[in-house]
């Protein structure tokens, strides 16, 4: 148990965190933020052979330049070993972060970025628990600290994690978006999808009927897909699911019928089978637009269809016992626990899927993915304290 006369140091939590968002580093390119994060362990006393890094880097479907970070510490209390996790990965829009304060937030002074306290937030509070117990020799169960790369664009770094590396951890914490006393016990599983249009290049201007516009084929199945509810919110017959066009690029000039469309796009739901459906009608809606497109020959385009599963959905019981730990914890610092169930994927996602059943927390972010981006400073606060009372074990057991 940790002494509780420990006083937690928001100061120094709050500079790491200040540090931390302003540190570029978008998926794939973490390098920087886990140099940080290793530099700031050794300075408290983290011996080299505690901190690991793997590879799975170079198993993610972009190139990156780091692996999941890893701090595996010995318990000086006999316990089940506890991980604390957090991603540490931004989005793009989030590069060029200047974190300022501002009251009682945080946000970026770069109009053109948002923040980033997604997740740096939750990295900087499982940081904070890691050195607040290597600085003060703090009593602990087996601990291991997992930073994991390339969340934002798929979960990678935890699909791809190594379960040996995190020692077999029987109760897993994982910190990312939302209030310090939520509690996300279950998220959605997403698909990804790659479609490749190929039509048929000719002058705009001189013989437009003998192209086949990829772009036209491309227009007319994302309307399809929204004039029939298949795009953006998606609720048939007492199912519920999302999907998204995000990505589209084609085309070279204006005098040129275009020939070639890439898309990249997604499906979410919790329930796996609906999930399947939406994919279906996506498919579907550009095969008929493909039909639909053809030029004076009578030629029409073709489709390049590719997709994996990102993710898959998950939910815990709540008499699980890290959720029953950490609404404990929560309890502890005077809060109640909201437990939430999220339409976004989560590293324990995959955690979970590898045997570890995994609570989320959050860390006070708010309009994550935006240029509005900010962190709730109390907030982030007790997310720090939590972190710190559970890599402890010193929550209130609850009786």
């Amino acid at each position: 148990m940790a002494p509780r006369e420990f006083q937690h140091d928001s100061r120094a939590a709050f500079q790491l965190v200040m540090d931390l968002m302003a540190i570029r580093g978008g998926s794939g390119d973490e390098s920087l933020t886990a140099s940080y994060v290793i530099e700031s362990l050794r300075a408290a006393g983290a011996p080299a052979s505690a901190i690991h890094t793997d590879a799975a880097h170079r198993r993610t479907p972009i190139a990156g330049n780091h692996g999941n970070l890893v701090l595996r510490l010995p318990g000086t209390t006999r316990a089940p070993r506890r991980m604390l996790s957090a991603h540490m990965d931004t989005v793009p829009i989030c590069i060029g972060s200047k974190p300022v304060r501002r009251g009682n937030h945080v946000l970026s002074a770069n109009p053109d970025s948002g923040l980033g306290a997604d997740d740096r937030a939750g990295v900087a509070a499982t940081l904070t628990a890691a050195l607040e117990i290597l600085r003060n020799k703090l009593p602990h169960p087996p601990l291991t600290f997992c930073w994991f790369v390339q969340e934002e664009i798929g979960l990678h770094g935890a699909r791809f994690v190594r379960k040996s590396m995190l020692a077999n951890p029987q109760l897993a914490f994982n910190w990312d978006g939302g209030r310090a006393s939520k509690l996300t016990i279950g998220a959605t599983g997403g698909y990804r999808i790659t479609i490749e249009i190929e039509g048929l290049a000719s002058h705009a201007g001189g013989a437009p009927e003998l192209g086949i516009s990829a772009i036209a084929i491309a227009s007319l199945a994302i309307a399809d897909l929204q004039n029939n509810g298949w795009h953006g919110q998606i609720r048939k017959k007492g199912k519920q699911g999302t999907s998204n066009v995000g990505v589209i690029r084609g085309g070279d000039a204006t005098n040129v019928v275009t020939d070639h469309v890439f898309i990249r796009a997604e499906a979410r739901s919790h329930d796996r089978q609906f999930r399947r459906t939406i994919v279906k009608q996506i498919k579907q809606a550009f095969e008929r637009a493909v039909k639909t497109v053809g030029n004076a020959d009578g030629k029409h385009g073709c489709l390049r269809w590719s997709g994996q599963l990102d993710y898959e959905s998950f939910r815990l019981k709540t008499s699980e016992p890290c959720v029953q730990v950490a609404q404990s914890a929560v309890r502890s610092v005077g809060l109640e626990p909201e437990l939430a169930i999220a339409n976004g994927g989560l590293d324990a996602n995959w955690l979970t899927k590898h045997g570890i059943p995994t609570v989320s927390l959050g860390c006070g972010q708010l309009h994550a993915h935006t240029v509005n981006e900010q962190l709730d400073i109390k907030q982030f606060q007790v997310a720090c304290q939590l972190a710190t009372t559970l890599a402890t074990g010193s929550e209130r057991v609850e009786v």
